[in-house]
């Protein structure tokens, strides 16, 4: 089917064929039209090389090809005449990837009525931006390429990345890859295909996703290219959702991949019983053993309990806890009155504080200091803590909230600062991010509970259900300090925060700055680290900024989530101190 010779005056004749081809694998082109095509073409994306199957002579050239894939990379072939003869050509080595292809015909695609301001989708300007495209991989669990492939594709008029931007803030939140086939092999049939569509998980940006794949699709329409592709797994189905309503539909093309330590759990399903079943704080510490060959036993899934093994050392973790932490350091974390003892005792610098007693006492420290903090003196993940009591009912009735989770009550001086958490293993600094509260953007029609709701449901679909923004008696107090309610609706563009704690399973998000980090701040956090006798720790410091050496230390967590600060390498530190004659960082 040669769409080259339709004629042009004939509309209904060129729909009627791409109809058609839309329901066409590329092994069913005539050879006609395989003839004017190159050769053996396959594109270098940095993170693997995507390899043309019907630019190849026969089944054993694909075979060979897919079989030279670089170590550390994820190549991937698709539009192969016969992919099942293709894997038989190596069986052991390659596999059918369990994904399906979609395509929207181009010429049927209609531009969106109205576009999304708050979101604005452009080129890659800089080589800067590369850098940004490689964090959104990484936040996604997604192969990251060199920047510097990425700014050398982008110049070619093969490759199209684009980036979302958040029109407030300037931050890229999402981005995707376009491969014009035309310009990569002289595709007679004027196809093309996207890739490696990413959103920032932590975006309080809805229809980020869509403004990326409408832009990409339009901008090929615009050049007369006749058809996009796309491969999505099976079971994404929110992904398919998206597609199916842009007007994607499924086509008969099929993708190859080699088997390796990357693509082990889509052709290899439930290799470790209970993996799936993990949350990312266990899983992504699983994921890393089984890359290095540790033998990986999930005990509890629930709890995130696993059993590494290698050789004849064994050893039992739940997230980053370990047999390596010992009872009396995690004791020394978990109650707060004797971590800032110990931190204090070692020279560093934490925030008045004493133990609330429903006294006298408890008013004239809120009257010294102004503004305080309440807390649990045992406790985690912001359960019970009232940030920013400025008076005495609230105070008491903090301290009572604070009670319902433990019987002893941290009456805290509140610092002024971000909230930074350093992350800490084998005494080195290996991670360090800025937590700010949850908080939603207006869009100047829908109320704040709404607004609160649909971004819970983000950060819980993005973290696994790990983060959720609560609305209680917190949330409206913390409104009416704002002048709003529940009800109001704020205008477009409006950002309002709604939790006073900066934990994440409240909903809050977390930015990475351990390039910026002061280093009297990671002397600190090491320090604290060696006081407490802690292998692997989270520190967390109040301070007015990140590249400057002013702080106070509020606590420390003997199992901070490792998953949280990708893509800095906290897994793989936290395995080296494990298994430490499979290190792979010196």
């Amino acid at each position: 089917m040669n769409l080259r010779g339709a004629p042009r005056g004939n509309d209904d004749h060129v729909e009627a064929a791409m109809d058609d081809l839309a329901r066409t694998a590329w092994g069913d082109v005539p050879p006609t039209v395989a003839e004017e095509r190159d050769e053996n073409v396959t594109l270098d994306c940095g993170w693997g090389r995507l390899v043309f199957g019907q630019t190849f002579p026969d089944a054993g050239s694909i075979a060979n090809s897919l079989r030279a894939e670089e170590p550390g990379s994820r190549d991937i072939c698709l539009y192969a005449s016969d992919p099942h003869v293709v894997v038989g050509q190596a069986p052991n080595e390659l596999f059918l990837d369990p994904s399906h292809t979609y395509r929207v015909n181009l010429h049927q695609y209609r531009p969106r009525y109205r576009a999304d301001r708050s979101v604005v989708v452009r080129s890659l300007l800089e080589a800067a931006d590369a850098d940004a495209v490689n964090q959104l991989y990484s936040r996604n669990g997604m192969v990251t390429a060199p920047p510097e492939r990425i700014w050398q594709n982008q110049r070619t008029p093969t490759f199209t990345y684009l980036v979302a931007e958040d029109a407030a803030t300037g931050a890229v939140i999402g981005t995707v890859m376009g491969v014009d086939h035309v310009e990569a092999f002289a595709d007679p049939e004027g196809g093309t295909s996207l890739w490696c569509l990413a959103v920032d998980p932590q975006t309080s940006r809805p229809g980020v996703g869509e403004a990326l794949t409408r832009t990409l699709v339009e901008r090929y329409q615009a050049l007369g290219r006749r058809w996009l592709d796309l491969s999505v797994m099976h079971d994404n189905l929110p992904a398919i959702r998206l597609y199916e309503k842009l007007g994607f539909r499924r086509v008969p093309v099929y993708c190859i991949k080699r088997k390796n330590p990357i693509n082990e759990p889509l052709f290899v399903p439930g290799r470790v019983p209970g993996l799936d079943e993990l949350n990312p704080y266990a899983r992504i510490i699983a994921d890393e053993a089984l890359l290095r060959g540790i033998e990986v036993e999930v005990l509890d899934a629930e709890w995130g309990e696993l059993r590494l093994t290698s050789g004849g050392r064994s050893i039992v973790t739940r997230e980053s806890l370990s047999e390596l932490t010992s009872a009396v350091a995690m004791s020394r974390c978990d109650d707060k009155r004797v971590t800032r003892r110990i931190l204090a005792d070692a020279g560093l610098r934490v925030p008045g504080a004493l133990r609330a007693e429903g006294g006298p006492d408890d008013e004239e420290a809120l009257d010294e200091w102004g503004e305080v903090v309440v807390k649990p003196a045992r406790g985690e993940q912001g359960e019970g803590i009232t940030v920013g009591v400025t008076e005495p009912t609230a105070l008491h009735r903090a301290v009572a909230r604070a009670r319902e989770h433990c019987p002893d009550v941290l009456i805290e001086e509140r610092c002024a600062g971000e909230d930074l958490r350093i992350v800490v293993i084998d005494h080195r600094v290996i991670a360090a991010a800025v937590r700010r509260p949850a908080a939603v953007v207006g869009d100047g029609r829908h109320d704040v509970r709404y607004l609160i709701e649909a971004q819970s449901r983000r950060r819980a679909a993005a973290t696994g259900g790990e983060s959720r923004i609560p609305v209680d008696d917190a949330t409206e107090a913390l409104l009416t300090d704002r002048g709003l309610t529940l009800e109001s609706v704020p205008p477009a563009g409006e950002r309002i925060e709604v939790c006073r704690t900066a934990n994440l399973h409240t909903g809050g998000t977390i930015h990475d700055v351990t390039d910026q980090l002061h280093p009297a701040l990671a002397d600190a956090a090491m320090v604290a680290s060696r006081a407490l006798d802690i292998p692997v720790t989270g520190l967390d410091l109040l301070v007015p900024d990140v590249a400057g050496s002013d702080y106070v230390m509020i606590e420390a967590n003997e199992r901070p989530g490792l998953a949280n600060h990708e893509p800095r390498p906290t897994a793989e530190a936290f395995v080296d101190l494990l298994f430490p004659t499979l290190r792979r960082h010196r």
